[in-house]
């Protein structure tokens, strides 16, 4: 993917900034947009087929989230932009999917990159797609790459049923709410991984082998993805929480400090994998070690068993006519008996000394 992402980057090599290149997967055939206007009292759905729809939707009273799951139709994302005034670098950062979490304020907006993190089923891997969001006075815009589901329909539903304080608050707390949706999915991320990790700990104190070291390295790569994802994360919170912009009301900065605790927890917890992780490498290693040695143990001894058998064995091979043993009647079982007793003798000294 990383090596898809800097081909793709290649195209805008010379061109101008604020020029709309899509960078990242086509996640998405169809681009839907998805409208919630709502109020204390009342709340209305709506699927805006035309885009010169959303022109009427600012300055009308209430709350108004217009939801974007698709970001392949440039066309279509120029009209959106145009509607709520969106710089052309925004426009840019939006479909460029590969931006760190960050948070710019445009004045009369916001807009925040997130990183929305799925737990793939299939191959029980974390897939990953980058969430836009545009914080107005009254509206919020969520541009998403269009990948199969998300997280937000916790929050839709809170808004379709009236459900605690999202109809009474405004845009900021729809904001604080998209965002405390992602975050609360890290845990579910981490706690799946978490599981994978202890799995694989078992089979590392049991049955350690190449596999095994393969999905360390991929658990190792998954931790630094996630550290990418989440760290940067941190201080898109914090910055929304010191309230320097006006659209950010002080009862909204209360739960924007929840959100800045569960993404240091988040945090806590990857540096913890990580920590495990490094800590599993090393015990392959060494469980790798201790096996070869053992077995080299083993090998030494009975090389050492029958360094003096084959001396003595070398020796009555010789063809020389004057070697008296070899007129010898009992001759060949005395050697028998010589080489058994020596082996044996070397044995019980192994054990005594603990050598084997």
């Amino acid at each position: 993917m990383a090596r898809h992402v800097l081909k793709k980057r290649s195209n805008k090599a010379g061109l101008p900034p604020g020029s709309l290149v899509h960078i990242g997967e086509k996640k998405t055939s169809v681009m839907k947009t998805l409208m919630l206007d709502y109020d204390e009292q009342n709340c209305s759905e709506s699927t805006l087929a035309d885009l010169d729809q959303c022109i009427s939707l600012r300055g009308k009273p209430g709350v108004t989230w217009v939801d974007v799951e698709g970001i392949h139709d440039i066309q279509s994302l120029e009209k959106i932009g145009l509607c709520f005034g969106l710089h052309p670098l925004v426009m840019e950062d939006i479909l460029n999917t590969d931006q760190r979490p960050k948070i710019e304020d445009y004045g009369d907006y916001l807009y925040i990159v997130l990183r929305m993190l799925t737990h793939e089923k299939e191959t029980g891997e974390i897939g990953s797609e980058q969430v836009s969001l545009i914080l107005g006075e009254n509206f919020v815009l969520s541009v998403q790459e269009g990948a199969k589901g998300d997280v937000f329909d916790p929050v839709r539903n809170r808004i379709r049923n009236g459900k605690g304080q999202i109809r009474k608050l405004g845009a900021d707390y729809l904001a604080y709410s998209l965002i405390d949706a992602v975050v609360d999915n890290y845990f579910i991320i981490l706690e799946k991984t978490g599981e994978r990790i202890e799995s694989l700990e078992e089979n590392l104190i049991s049955f350690p082998g190449p596999e095994t070291l393969h999905q360390i390295h991929n658990l190792k790569r998954e931790m630094i993805y996630l550290r990418k994802s989440v760290w940067p994360l941190r201080e898109v919170v914090s910055g929304m929480q010191r309230r320097d912009s006006i659209l950010i009301r002080e009862a909204t900065g209360y739960y924007l400090r929840d959100v800045y605790d569960h993404t240091i927890q988040v945090i806590d917890t990857v540096e913890t994998f990580r920590d495990m992780l490094s800590g599993m490498l090393d015990i392959y290693l060494s469980s790798i070690s201790n096996r070869t040695n053992a077995v080299m143990k083993v090998l030494t001894v009975i090389a050492t068993i029958f360094i003096p058998l084959t001396w003595i064995v070398g020796i009555y091979g010789m063809n020389f006519k004057n070697m008296p043993e070899l007129a010898w009647r009992y001759g060949y079982l005395a050697t028998w008996i010589a080489m058994i007793v020596l082996a044996l003798g070397m044995v019980i000294y192994f054990k005594k000394k603990k050598w084997w």
